[in-house]
């Protein structure tokens, strides 16, 4: 009996870690592109239990490494019926030194999400990682 005890709250909080991680917006895929005039376009594809007004992914975000802004992308509404879902920025300034940034969205309800997308501009890499950015 105190195995199956362990067992199902083992469970349940397996649940809920997955519950709470599922309801925030992930990002797919990031394509990057540098552009004639040496600026970048990124078609960004997000993923994200869009549920209407009260909750939808509504921005993502180019970070340099400094973790200034560089660019933001907002979305204007809900995707329901899109999903995954990707749209496009153009036009980022990125100094031809810096040979890394992040991705990061965000939605109405849980804001700037814990994992983000790194980019490396030269080999078109992706790596998933953790930001410690303070949400506003």
């Amino acid at each position: 009996m105190k195995s199956l005890y362990k067992t199902l709250i083992s469970l349940l909080l397996l649940f809920l870690s997955i519950s709470a991680q599922a309801n925030e917006v992930q990002i797919v895929d990031v394509k990057a592109h540098q552009n004639n005039d040496k600026t970048w376009t990124f078609a960004v594809t997000l993923k994200h239990a869009d549920t209407g007004w009260d909750h939808y992914a509504n921005e993502w975000q180019v970070i340099a490494p400094d973790n200034k802004i560089l660019a933001t992308r907002t979305l204007y509404h809900p995707h329901v019926n899109e999903q995954p879902f990707t749209r496009n920025t153009s036009g980022v300034k990125i100094p031809a030194s810096m040979e890394t940034v992040r991705i990061i969205a965000k939605d109405t309800v849980h804001g700037l999400a814990k994992t983000a997308m790194q980019v490396n501009l030269k080999t078109k890499k992706l790596t998933p990682v953790t930001l410690e950015i303070k949400k506003k």
